[in-house]
């Protein structure tokens, strides 16, 4: 477990979700198909409103659309508080920065607001009571993540325009409009895709970061500014940009309209270069994501005949099948990642570079979340034990050498048992 990324200690609490290897991620209990199917939608039949899903992190109680809409309400609200001085630091840096790193430094400067790190200092809350002021900061971070971010975009790829809030929409299309689309559909698809990014346990890096750091009794600000650096790694969030450019090196090579006999060869060909084939596979998951098979499912109702995802479906007839052969993968399936980009491009948001940024802002939810449970419940501070090479070496040595004298002992019993019965 030292040397293998401690995958599958249990040594967590984590109430907004739990992860199951053949059903997948499940929010207070509840799948992703029922999630679609119990919480309140902007649009009759449409996707979840991720304020509603918001609601059940918390809670754990599904709302009633009045509920949800009062989320809408205070999160609007919330919004408008961030002060200028964050925009004064983005502002201030290179527009080459990854906008992941702007991300985390612009959640970083909001932590002058922070309510918690003033009740801390001044000594004026129990710390019974901690959680009071962590969920103030949560909702305040949850609320004014969308405007930084669409703050970044519009610097970065755009006119730099800033384009208010529009009291009008909820949380997810009021992000949507404020990067500068204004489409029903973006809407609905940043409606589904905040809402399956939100969370997915703790143990995943930038949750369990994010809980990591909170147990410090650092404010959500610098504990979700910790979680984003995480978060912004190749072998985290920065997976669904790698996927499209992965895609886009298919079309340069193989064309628009490659068969699946020469994507079988590309995918190989990326294997033994040493190279990973990007959106497959999943470190807990033993099946297709399901948070996969709700973007199919929204790309067959909504834009079945695009060339993109015609060759992702193409795709997730042939990896599965190539890495199950090199006998080396134990889930060959198409995770999350492998399937956002090509739904964001086909509505014109086709900077790779930001997706991770989308990522950041649906997760704040899940890990805020749970962080507001961390005071509640008063959890420690996280300090799990270490052990060097030599130690596990050592021990390595001594268990054999347990697991031999045993083995003896049973082989000279057995002997003696023989010798006994051949005497009667």
């Amino acid at each position: 477990m030292a040397l293998g990324g401690m995958r599958g200690i249990k040594g967590l609490i984590w109430e907004p979700s739990i992860l199951d290897a053949n059903l997948g991620i499940k929010y207070r209990g509840l799948s992703i198909p029922d999630c679609q199917r119990l919480l309140p939608s902007a649009i009759p039949g449409g996707e979840p409103l991720p304020e509603a899903l918001l609601w059940l992190l918390v809670t754990g109680e599904v709302p009633t659309p009045l509920q949800a809409a009062s989320i809408t309400e205070e999160l609007r609200l919330r919004a408008s508080n961030v002060p200028d001085h964050v925009f004064t630091v983005l502002r201030s840096l290179p527009k080459h920065l990854h906008p992941m790193s702007q991300l985390s430094i612009g959640v970083t400067a909001l932590q002058s607001t922070s309510e918690f790190a003033k009740a801390y200092s001044t000594g004026s809350v129990h710390k019974t009571r901690y959680w009071e002021p962590v969920y103030e900061d949560a909702m305040n971070l949850i609320a004014g993540i969308p405007v930084i971010a669409a703050f970044i975009y519009r610097r970065v790829f755009k006119d730099g325009r800033l384009i208010p809030a529009d009291p009008s929409l909820d949380y997810a299309a009021n992000f949507a409009h404020m990067l500068g689309f204004d489409d029903p559909g973006l809407y609905e698809l940043m409606r589904l895709y905040l809402t399956i990014h939100a969370d997915h346990e703790g143990g995943n890096v930038s949750a369990h970061t994010t809980h990591l750091v909170g147990t410090t009794l650092s404010d959500p600000y610098l504990a979700y500014a910790a979680g984003l650096n995480g978060l912004a790694g190749p072998l985290h969030g920065l997976a669904n940009q790698e996927v499209l450019n992965w895609l886009h090196e298919v079309r340069e090579e193989l064309g628009e309209a490659p068969t699946k006999e020469e994507l079988e060869g590309f995918v190989w060909k990326t294997l033994k270069a040493g190279k990973v084939v990007p959106g497959f596979g999943h470190a807990v998951l033993r099946v297709t994501d399901p948070r996969y098979i709700s973007q199919r499912v929204f790309a067959q109702k909504h834009l079945p005949d695009d060339p993109m995802f015609h060759l992702v479906s193409d795709l997730f007839d042939v990896v599965p099948r190539v890495l199950a052969q090199t006998g080396k993968v134990r889930n060959p399936w198409p995770n999350v990642d492998a399937h956002s980009g090509i739904l964001l491009a086909h509505y014109g948001l086709n900077e790779s570079s930001f997706y991770t940024v989308l990522f950041g802002v649906s997760r704040a939810m899940g890990v805020l979340s749970q962080l507001i449970w961390d005071r509640a419940l008063g959890l420690p501070i996280e300090r799990p034990k270490s052990v060097t090479i030599k130690w596990l070496e050592e021990h390595g040595e001594a268990a054999k050498a347990r697991e031999m004298t045993k083995a003896c002992e049973i082989a000279e019993g057995m002997l003696e048992m023989a010798e006994a019965a051949s005497r009667l």
